[in-house]
């Protein structure tokens, strides 16, 4: 694991990272070189620090459970006028340890020594449900 700065972020709406994957594959989330993106209305002050190296990591039902690199912030403008940040992110999604995270609004930077593993094996994680990574993690286990 590198020493670099990441975000982490909930995936509103997604079920999985399967379907997390499936909305970043539509036009609507894309950049226009085809890259998925997030727009978000902040725009980091720590830009530097998370364009060397760093990813966004996905809380989706109440665990971090993947992580994007990101590749660029581009300016984004919705029509209105307004300036937003769109975090221009590799297609790749990298599974990560399940690891348990309240909700939050907005985004949140992330030290990488707080950040979870990536998984080594597809699936490791994948096929548990919320309620059964949640008892996990008040134990102790995950």
């Amino acid at each position: 694991m590198n020493k670099s700065l990441h975000l982490m972020k909930l995936s509103v709406g997604s079920e999985s990272v399967a379907s997390l994957a499936k909305w970043q594959a539509t036009r609507a989330a894309q950049a226009r070189d085809g890259l998925p993106r997030h727009v978000t209305r902040m725009w980091p002050r720590r830009e530097a620090e998370l364009l060397d190296g760093g990813s966004i990591y996905w809380v989706i039902r109440g665990f971090i459970r993947a992580r994007q690199r990101i590749l660029r912030l581009d300016e984004a403008d919705l029509g209105d006028g307004i300036r937003r940040c769109a975090l221009v992110l590799d297609p790749e999604l990298v599974s990560t340890a399940a690891t348990p995270r309240r909700p939050f609004q907005g985004w949140r930077y992330l030290q990488a020594a707080d950040a979870p593993a990536d998984l080594t094996h597809a699936g490791e994680d994948g096929d548990l449900s919320p309620q059964l990574l949640a008892a996990l993690a008040e134990i102790g286990v995950r």
